[in-house]
């Protein structure tokens, strides 16, 4: 299975655009606490449509805490412009959590120096970054084209 883990996501319609993109590719959303909004925004369940009942969304008080609960095999991977390893050269595994800072400071430096070789990037030009749910819609169907090339 895919996961999406949006680490304190600030702004509501980028989460209720990624829990669509969760729901169309059958992917987990986790969503890390503290949340820059509440679930019952109006601009999170307008962005979701009326799908957001349907999307599979796990809330986490911590990181920690939910990185206990995925399996020994489970690949984490770390998006971010902090690094040069570009996102496609990744052999993602069957089950892959696909990780994701906030919107306006991306992970932490903590995390992403404990995980360096984990870090992945999407190349850019003339931008310092792209909006969260057009980089959680690159990377996952690059994960999905490449399980569909192995079955």
């Amino acid at each position: 299975m895919l996961h999406i883990v949006l680490y304190q996501p600030e702004i509501p319609h980028n989460t209720g655009a990624v829990g669509r993109l969760c729901l169309a590719t059958q992917a987990r959303l986790h969503l890390i606490h503290p949340l820059g909004f509440s679930l019952e925004d109006k601009y999170l369940k307008r962005s979701g449509l009326d799908y957001w009942q349907d999307v599979d969304v796990r809330e986490w008080q911590s990181f920690e805490q939910m990185a206990s609960e995925a399996s020994p095999e489970a690949q984490f991977c770390y998006l971010t412009t902090k690094t040069e390893r570009l996102y496609w050269t990744e052999n993602f595994l069957p089950e892959t959590y696909l990780v994701f800072g906030p919107e306006t400071r991306g992970l932490p430096e903590s995390l992403l120096r404990a995980n360096a070789d984990r870090c992945l990037t999407i190349p850019m030009q003339g931008t310092r970054s792209l909006n969260l749910s057009t980089s959680v819609g690159i990377v996952i169907y690059e994960a999905m084209r490449q399980r569909a090339l192995v079955r």
